[in-house]
């Protein structure tokens, strides 16, 4: 893989990422909240479910 494609989507991550508290900080900050209360099964579960799908929109995208 590509060094210019790795960077391209970190690059795309940050900017999906910085949205939300750019756009409503008040929610963000509520969502956060929520997060951590969260147990850390509940946590690695969310991981996983996002990284499966991420895996799939990459093979569907990619494939």
């Amino acid at each position: 893989m590509y060094w210019t494609e790795i960077l391209t989507a970190v690059a795309l991550l940050l900017v999906i990422e910085g949205m939300l508290p750019f756009v409503r900080p008040g929610r963000y900050k509520q969502m956060v909240a929520q997060i951590v209360r969260l147990s850390d099964n509940h946590l690695r579960l969310f991981g996983l479910a996002a990284m499966i799908i991420g895996l799939l929109l990459l093979f569907v995208v990619r494939g």
